[in-house]
C-alpha cells in the first residue's frame, strides 16, 4: 500500500511541476519540449489538476482536509494563470481556467472511490 507520506510527497511535486510549467516563458526549451508532446495543451492541463486535485482527497487523513486541498487546486490555477500575464511570450486564457476547474472536478469525485479502496487494504 503507497503510504500517506509518499502520497504527500507526490502531491507537493505535482504543484511544484505545475508552477513550474506554467510560469516558464514559452521560448523555454522545456515549453519547447511540451509543446511537442502528441496530445493538446487543455488535456495537459487537465490531467494536470486532476493529478494534483485528487492526491490530497486520497493521501490525507482527515476527509475535510483532503476535499478542501484538493479543491483550492483550482484557486491556485486560476492565480498561475493571471501570473503567465507576466511571463514572457505566455497569455491569459480563460479557457485555461474552465479546463483547469474540470480537472479539479474531476480528480476529486473519481479520488472518492480509490480512497475507499486504500481503507480498505
Amino acid at each position: 500500500m503507497m503510504s500517506r507520506r509518499l502520497l504527500y510527497l507526490l502531491w507537493l511535486l505535482g504543484i511544484l511541476l505545475v508552477v513550474i510549467g506554467s510560469l516558464l516563458p514559452a521560448s523555454s526549451p522545456v515549453m519547447r519540449v511540451v509543446g511537442m508532446l502528441p496530445v493538446g495543451e487543455k488535456v495537459l492541463h487537465f490531467c494536470a489538476y486532476l493529478a494534483i486535485s485528487s492526491l490530497p482527497v486520497i493521501g490525507f487523513r482527515d476527509r475535510r482536509t483532503g476535499i478542501l486541498a484538493g479543491l483550492s487546486m483550482w484557486v491556485l490555477g486560476i492565480l498561475l494563470e493571471g501570473a503567465q500575464h507576466f511571463s514572457p511570450g505566455r497569455s491569459v486564457e480563460f479557457g485555461d481556467v474552465i479546463v483547469n476547474g474540470a480537472g479539479v472536478s474531476c480528480g476529486v469525485l473519481l479520488a472518492f472511490p480509490i480512497r475507499t479502496l486504500f481503507a480498505l487494504i
